[in-house]
């Protein structure tokens, strides 16, 4: 096992991609809150892990032997999810539901994947796209007419493109709208950049 989901507590995903990834998964983690929408589509983790203050003394007896508690209050429980990953091997995760509900736990949640991708390969999925990090430059498989748009959390860096309708020359992206809405011209696209950069690349599910 190297791959993991982890389905965190914002929004439950109501589009196929994402319903498709969580029912067809070989590991799932959910972090604490998450497991009442999950049980609605009849889907049992492997895991559930974070520090229990979401979920009913009910669900804690009924999931007794599966619940990991961490009350760690310096992160939230999705981090705690991808730390258990990182200490026990898996090396590719894809998160569900980390967005919806609070616009805060929806910015938060998006903007560490930086952090999260120098310790695995990981992305987030919603009901309407893909977000995934990158420090380095890189081709992503797309499709002519995908929307895409690229946020940097370092505004100093130097963004180039290929295959993009609206090229990038060397840009510095010095607010996050200004590398947003734009669209492939082709089977793929490549975003370069410095190696070290904090990128974080998001295509519209197609």
């Amino acid at each position: 096992m190297n791959k993991a989901v982890i389905l965190a507590n914002g929004e439950f995903p109501k589009s196929k991609i994402p319903l498709q990834i969580l029912e067809n998964n070989n590991f799932l983690i959910c972090c604490d809150g998450a497991i009442n929408n999950l049980l609605k589509i009849n889907v049992k983790p492997n895991l559930i892990i974070g520090d229990l203050d979401s979920i009913n003394e009910e669900l804690k007896v009924k999931f007794v032997d599966i619940l990991i508690k961490i009350p760690d209050q310096n992160t939230n429980d999705l981090t705690k999810a991808i730390n258990w990953c990182v200490a026990n091997s898996i090396t590719e995760v894809t998160i569900i539901g980390a967005t919806g509900k609070r616009e805060d736990h929806t910015i938060a949640n998006i903007s560490l994947l930086v952090k999260y991708i120098k310790l695995l390969k990981v992305k987030i999925v919603t009901d309407y796209g893909v977000f995934t990090p990158i420090s380095k430059t890189t081709k992503f498989i797309s499709e002519k007419g995908q929307q895409v748009s690229i946020f940097s959390l370092d505004c100093n860096s130097k963004i180039s493109s290929e295959n993009l309708k609206y090229p990038l020359q060397n840009l510095q992206l010095e607010s996050w709208w200004m590398g947003t809405l734009n669209e492939s011209v082709d089977n793929n696209f490549t975003i370069i950049c410095d190696d070290e950069s904090r990128v974080i690349v998001y295509q519209t599910l197609v």
